[in-house]
């Protein structure tokens, strides 16, 4: 399949009540390992990605070595690729769209983009996410970058509304904030939006029913399993970091267990 053809499958996996499972990779060796599971495409983890290669999260990883790792994984699997590309690596929409041109010439065929400003001053250990105004500027500059490359991208909008307030009781005082932004961020062009954080059922299926966009959510702990977040609607399911951690756990006990 061309890129345009590989994009347009992708999008096409996107059904609500039927999510796409995306089990998250980090290198050509992990997807190789998923593709053997019966993957029908396949999701890099911003934080798996940049620990596999020893740096840490939060567009630690050179954008560099992050395209080498993209590259190779598209050299060695025809299933369709969507990277976690964090913020854009820039704060500039100019300079988002020359990153995501960059990006557009290693086969994938989604992104996850995020509205957390990445390097700013954190506020109690979080970065502040973006005015909506300047990430509907943002998202525009990704598409139209996209668009100039011939591609059909998927943008998985990412807002990490949920992900910076850790009590959930408080997350029904953020859903009408996340329909705005689901709102506009479709407005700019975007595929699909991403909720990570956001775990509680009936705010889920509020939100699923308050967007036309399909709705990506993080599989954590106490949340529904896939049959129960189909009855809400989701039309993706995403792991996130947790396979690469568990893998590493794992491999540290087998490790512990081989030296005795």
């Amino acid at each position: 399949m061309t890129p345009s053809e590989k994009a347009a499958a992708f999008a096409a996996l996107h059904v609500a009540g039927n999510p796409l499972v995306l089990f998250n990779i980090w290198d050509a060796g992990s997807a190789a390992a998923v593709v053997s599971a019966g993957a029908n495409a396949l999701a890099t983890g911003s934080h798996s990605v940049a620990a596999a290669q020893g740096w840490p999260d939060g567009e630690g990883l050179p954008l560099d070595a992050l395209l080498d790792v993209v590259t190779r994984i598209t050299a060695t699997t025809k299933l369709p690729l969507s990277v976690d590309f964090e913020s854009g690596f820039a704060r500039e929409p100019e300079r988002v769209a020359e990153n995501i041109t960059r990006l557009a010439s290693t086969g994938a065929v989604g992104v996850n983009f995020e509205d957390q400003v990445i390097g700013g001053a954190p506020e109690g250990g979080l970065y502040p996410v973006y005015p909506i105004d300047e990430q509907v500027t943002r998202l525009r500059a990704v598409r139209a970058a996209a668009n100039a490359a011939g591609l059909p991208l998927f943008i998985n909008a990412r807002t990490d509304l949920f992900l910076r307030q850790a009590d959930i009781t408080k997350h029904t005082e953020l859903v009408p904030q996340a329909i705005e932004r689901a709102a506009a961020y479709a407005e700019a062009g975007a595929s699909g939006l991403f909720v990570p954080g956001l775990v509680t059922p009936g705010l889920i299926e509020q939100l699923v029913g308050a967007t036309g966009l399909p709705v990506n959510v993080m599989a954590s702990p106490g949340m529904p399993d896939r049959a129960g977040l189909a009855a809400l609607g989701v039309a993706r399911i995403s792991h996130g970091p947790y396979p690469f951690i568990r893998t590493m756990a794992r491999l540290g006990r087998w490790a512990a267990d081989a030296m005795g």
